[in-house]
């Protein structure tokens, strides 16, 4: 495996030397400090030392180097085309956590009415004010808020609504359009 002249490294350590002598699973080696020490053969490992600059350098492989150093191209992905004259639809986030600072002390009826009573009011605000479209979030989980949601808006005549855009919301969020009366 070692034979005489062979330049190792000692694994674990600082080590550099030139082989002396093998014998069995003993080599004996000069360092380059000038000792003579005897490592195991499981303990060193074979260098291989180009005397020329230009030899090491041919066995780097450019390719490879060029590959590593390519900065990645950022994933595409497909954005919701939107019309100059669009504006985005006000978004109502229904989660408890953002209505309130805290839940501690609310039963699940509490959050489902403080939940509902926030959403009657921003629908009574967008017609009041003739906002012709609005976004509830509320979120996938067991569906309560939602079909509490549908139930309220199935209430309004003058309202249409569905599953917002998949896309940007999944499937926790619904689309509430609003039809304005002409006085």
């Amino acid at each position: 495996m070692f034979s005489k002249g062979d330049r190792v490294s000692v694994l674990d350590e600082a080590i550099n030397g030139v082989v002396l002598s093998a014998k069995d699973k003993e080599v004996t080696i000069e360092t380059e400090e000038g000792f003579v020490m005897t490592f195991f053969v499981n303990e060193l490992i074979k260098v291989n030392v180009s005397s020329n600059l230009m030899d090491s350098i041919k066995r780097i492989n450019v390719d490879e180097v060029s590959k590593e150093k390519e900065i990645p191209k950022p994933r595409s992905f497909v954005k919701e085309r939107k019309d100059k004259n669009e504006i985005s639809a006000p978004e109502f986030d229904l989660h408890i956590e953002k209505l309130v600072p805290n839940k501690r002390g609310m039963s699940n009826y509490d959050i489902l009415t403080l939940q509902s009573e926030t959403a009657k009011r921003h629908i009574e605000f967008a017609i009041r004010n003739r906002i012709p479209k609005i976004v509830f979030i509320h979120g996938v989980g067991e569906g309560v808020l939602k079909a509490e949601l549908d139930f309220l808006l199935g209430r309004y005549d003058n309202i249409a609504f569905q599953d917002a855009n998949y896309q940007k919301y999944g499937l926790g969020a619904t689309e509430v359009f609003i039809k304005q009366n002409s006085k």
